[in-house]
C-alpha cells in the first residue's frame, strides 16, 4: 500500500523575479524562499504557471530549480514543474531536473483523450524520480475524469500527489479522496479561494503564490483546533482574493507588486505577453497591498507578544 506523501500545509508556487534587464533575480528569489520558510511553508513548486513558465527558457527553468534546491537545502519538499506540452520536451526537462537531484516533479499534460493522456503519463513516469504530482488544471470545467485519475494512481506507484484546479474544485476534492481512500495527496491550487471548504473536506495542502504568513497562520489555526479563528482570518483576505484571482495574469501582476512593495523583489516586472495591469488595477492593488502589509504586521506582533 502506498504511503501518503508528506506534503501538507502551504506549498508556495513561486513567482519569477526579473531584474530591469529582464534576467532572473536569483537573490530576490532566495529572499522570497527564506521568508516563506520562516513563515512556515511546507514546500515549493517551481516553475509553474505563476512563474510564467512558458516564457522561461530551458536553461532558466533549470537555474530556478537549482537555486530553490540550494536555498531549501532539503528542509521541505521541492517539486519541479515540467511546464511542457510536447512529450519529448517534457521528458528532456524532467531528466534534467533529476540530474540536479530534484526527486519530486509535476506533470502538466494536455488532455485530448483518455488513451493519449494515460500513455503520455506512463511514458513520463519512466523517468528517475521518487514522487509525481499531476496537475489537474481546468479553469472553466471539471478537469480530468475521476476514473482516469484513479486508474493512474493504482497503476503508477510514484503518482502520489494531485493538484486540483477545476471548477468547482470542492466536490472533486471529496470524490478523489473517497476513491483513493485518502491515500492520494490532494492539493488545492488556483482554487485556494475555497481554502476553508478545502480544509473542511480534508485536503492536505494549498498552493498560493504569496501572503505566506497569512496562509500559514490560517492553516495553523485550523489544524490547531481553532477553526473559528481560521475562518475569521481567511475572511479578512477575501477582498484580495476577489481582485487577484479574476485572471491568472492579474494574479501574477498583483503578487509581484506585493513582493516588490514588501522589499522582497527588486522589481515588479512581468514578461510579455500578459494582460494589461492598468492604472485602475494598480490603484486597487496598492490599497489592498497596504492592507495586507498591515495585517501581516499585526500577525507578527501578536506572535511576538
Amino acid at each position: 500500500m502506498k504511503e501518503l506523501y508528506p506534503l501538507f500545509g502551504i506549498i508556495s508556487v513561486l513567482n519569477t523575479p526579473f531584474k530591469t534587464d529582464d534576467t532572473i533575480d536569483f537573490l530576490a528569489l532566495k529572499t522570497n524562499i527564506s521568508r516563506a520558510l520562516k513563515a512556515g511553508v511546507g514546500g515549493f513548486l517551481v516553475p509553474a504557471l505563476a512563474a510564467e513558465v512558458y516564457k522561461l527558457t530551458y536553461s532558466e527553468r533549470l537555474q530556478m530549480v537549482e537555486a530553490v534546491l540550494e536555498e531549501v537545502n532539503n528542509t521541505v519538499p521541492v517539486i519541479a514543474g515540467a511546464g511542457e506540452t510536447e512529450l519529448a520536451k517534457a521528458k528532456k526537462i524532467l531528466c534534467s531536473y533529476a540530474s540536479l537531484g530534484c526527486r519530486s516533479v509535476l506533470f502538466q499534460i494536455p488532455f485530448h483523450n483518455e488513451n493519449q493522456f494515460r500513455n503520455q503519463f506512463k511514458e513520463l513516469a519512466e523517468i528517475d524520480c521518487d514522487m509525481i504530482m499531476l496537475q489537474d488544471w481546468d479553469p472553466t470545467g471539471y478537469g480530468l475524469p475521476d476514473e482516469l485519475i484513479l486508474d493512474l494512481f493504482l497503476s503508477i506507484e510514484k503518482f502520489r500527489c494531485l493538484k486540483i484546479e477545476t471548477v468547482p474544485a470542492g466536490p472533486k476534492y471529496s470524490r478523489i479522496l473517497e476513491l483513493t481512500r485518502g491515500k492520494l495527496n490532494i492539493s488545492g491550487g488556483w482554487a485556494v479561494t475555497q481554502m476553508i471548504e478545502g480544509l473542511i473536506r480534508g485536503i492536505h495542502a494549498f498552493m498560493p503564490t504569496g501572503m505566506h504568513l497569512i496562509y500559514c497562520e490560517i492553516y495553523r489555526l485550523w489544524t490547531g483546533g481553532r477553526q473559528a479563528d481560521a475562518e475569521n482570518l481567511f475572511r479578512k483576505i477575501l477582498p484580495v482574493l476577489s481582485f487577484s484571482n479574476q485572471h491568472l495574469d492579474i494574479s501574477i501582476h498583483f503578487f509581484k507588486r506585493l513582493l516588490y512593495r514588501q522589499g522582497i523583489y527588486s522589481t515588479e516586472i512581468v514578461r510579455e505577453p500578459i494582460l494589461e495591469f492598468d492604472k485602475v488595477h494598480q490603484q486597487i492593488a496598492d490599497q489592498l497591498i497596504d492592507y495586507i502589509i498591515a495585517l501581516e504586521k499585526e500577525l507578527s506582533n501578536n506572535e511576538n507578544n
